[in-house]
């Protein structure tokens, strides 16, 4: 085969192995995310067993990269500590090294298996997350076939006068290959791929077994890298672990140089192993002799890490979380009071977005609308943190007290999100439909528009009180409200339509829009009734408040008027 032919296969054989390799952490992340997302966030107990969490994380995923970016995510919103985070950081460099451990191995017979099994799981499970099993079971096999390609591709280049060349250099130079190493590992954004492929060269004896070692630390240097890249645009508090994992590489790095020659490798000599294998060892030797020396020093790395990016004021963005405490875990009331205070940061950002909503829709003002939509993104951000703060609550030591306060939360956290979810891609399109047409409602229609309005707001005003402090009066009051709504919703429309008829010019162009915006605010304020639900039932006065109109009725021998929409059913609507 030509010098040609030769080097393609091998430049398709590294792309194969980039791609499998991705292919396998992909696929294990969609079928397994959440649970290993959980899995992290409960990590926090000590050290040690945060440690082993990242270990078995990282080795799952094939990618410390994407362990690091997990925990530095939870580290911005105060999801976890610094030192914590940095253990799994850790971990995540030794579990990777065990999933290269396991991809040296001679598994050539394997490959036809993992593609079957892989397509078989796949297509069977078509409906469910762990069709993905199918693709990692794929990837695995794309990435051991191109191992075996790069090897037998690259035999022919041993006696290569142009391979010597090319290599020469280097040899001589160990802090140029590891400088080549480390960017080639940057570009690819894993060092797991990195040092199968350099075990590969070794393995078809185009580099020596000497340059391959001194590689594999440009690699791990280059795997720390990217997650710091990655992270510059965020706050401190998230770009302190991957600045703190790669300062611990380059520790290790600078004090192992020294003695790769006189000590490092004698002592991988006497382990009996292939000599690409030996690339593999000492890829698992070094991260794991970095985690036993800094894992004890994880509070004093915080420390310095606070010193080197201090904390911005975390008023300063609204997205973060500020009363989330690690710490208060253990403590269910305490962790309870302030996902309680975080819950009431929301509410009161979903209180400015509704407030606007009304101006930004008799203004036709597109910046006033932009910063709505933009609220609303950290209103999705604080729900996150607060949804990965509760699943670390052990809710079976709750109290039945503290656990209907667990579900309060939850429910008008989650309503709350639904809120801005309505006015972001609802009303904020609705508004911006009227400003690309530069429409203008009735007088008499936006008047309709406020008026209901009003009354929503006055609905979240009275469910951030009832959300507070639990009261029954108070419960009994919003949900009458959602009645009373309801009427004046149906009036709104009905005079609408009268408009209609008497062909108003403004009621003709903006007839649509005027619906819309009645029938998302109702949706709006059915969300901030459904907290009136458990306190009514609790208090024994749900049922009579569902058949308070009935009674009256009857009472009066009145017809019920033909306005006037029928009692809500037992269930609340979500819509």
């Amino acid at each position: 085969m030509s010098p040609v032919g030769i080097l393609l296969q091998i430049i398709g054989g590294v792309c194969l192995l980039l791609w499998g390799v991705g292919m396998v952490s992909r696929g294990l992340n969609r079928a397994f995310g959440t649970a290993l997302r959980r899995i992290i966030s409960n990590s926090t107990s000590n050290r040690f067993k945060a440690l082993l969490i990242g270990a078995f994380v990282a080795a799952l995923l094939q990618s410390s990269t994407a362990a690091v970016l997990v925990v530095s995510s939870f580290a911005a919103r105060n999801v976890i500590t610094i030192a914590a985070a940095t253990a799994v950081g850790l971990g995540a460099n030794v579990g990777t090294t065990l999933a290269a451990q396991l991809m040296s191995l001679n598994l050539a017979w394997l490959i036809p298996v993992l593609l079957i099994s892989g397509y078989i799981i796949n297509k069977a499970l078509a409906e469910s997350l762990y069709k993905y099993i199918g693709h990692a079971l794929v990837g695995i096999g794309l990435a051991l076939l191109a191992l075996n390609m790069i090897t037998s591709a690259a035999a022919p280049l041993q006696q290569s006068n142009v391979l010597r060349a090319l290599i020469g250099p280097m040899n001589d130079q160990p802090a140029l290959a590891m400088l080549i190493a480390g960017l080639l590992t940057w570009l690819a954004h894993s060092s797991l791929a990195m040092v199968l492929l350099l075990m590969s060269f070794v393995s078809a004896k185009m580099i020596p077994v000497k340059l391959g070692l001194y590689m594999v630390l440009g690699a791990n240097l280059g795997g720390a890298v990217a997650p710091v890249v990655m992270t510059l645009r965020d706050i401190p508090a998230g770009r302190r672990i991957p600045l703190g994992n790669l300062f611990i590489r380059s520790i290790g790095v600078m004090f192992a140089l020294p003695f790769m020659n006189s000590l490092i490798m004698p002592a991988l000599a006497l382990i009996p192993s292939a000599p690409a294998h030996e690339l593999a060892n000492f890829n698992t030797l070094f991260n794991f002799v970095l985690a036993v020396i800094f894992l004890p020093f994880t509070g004093p790395m915080t420390r310095l890490s606070e010193i080197v990016l201090p904390d911005r004021p975390r008023e300063e963005d609204e997205s973060l979380p500020r009363y989330l405490d690690p710490d208060a875990v253990g403590t269910p009331a305490a962790a309870l009071a302030g996902v309680a205070r975080e819950t009431l940061r929301i509410s009161d950002i979903v209180q400015k977005m509704l407030q606007d909503t009304l101006e930004a829709l008799r203004s036709n003002n597109p910046r006033l609308v932009q910063e709505i939509c933009t609220k609303e993104e950290d209103v999705d951000s604080l729900y996150d943190s607060i949804k990965t703060y509760i699943a670390r609550l052990d809710v079976e030591k709750f109290d039945e007290k503290e656990n209907m306060r667990y579900l309060q939360i939850l429910t008008f956290s989650t309503n709350l999100e639904h809120i801005g979810d309505i006015i972001d891609k609802n009303l904020m399109e609705l508004a911006r439909k009227k400003i690309r047409h530069q429409d203008n409602f009735s007088r008499q229609g936006f008047a309709e528009i406020s008026d209901l309005h009003a009354r929503v707001m006055e609905s979240l005003q009275l469910a951030q009180n009832i959300f507070m402090t639990g009261d029954v009066k108070m419960a009994r009051m919003l949900f009458e409200e959602k009645e009373t709504l309801r009427s004046y919703e149906m009036h709104a429309a009905e005079s609408h339509f009268r408009r209609l008829s008497e062909g108003v010019a403004e009621t003709i162009a903006t007839s649509s829009l005027h619906l819309d915006i009645l029938r998302d605010l109702r949706r709006i304020n059915s969300y901030l009734t459904l907290i009136a639900y458990p306190i009514l039932e609790n208090a024994h006065q749900l049922k009579d408040t569902l058949l308070k109109p009935k009674r009256v009725n009857k009472k009066k021998k009145k017809p019920a008027k033909t306005s006037k929409p029928a009692p809500a059913a037992p269930l609340p609507e979500k819509y």
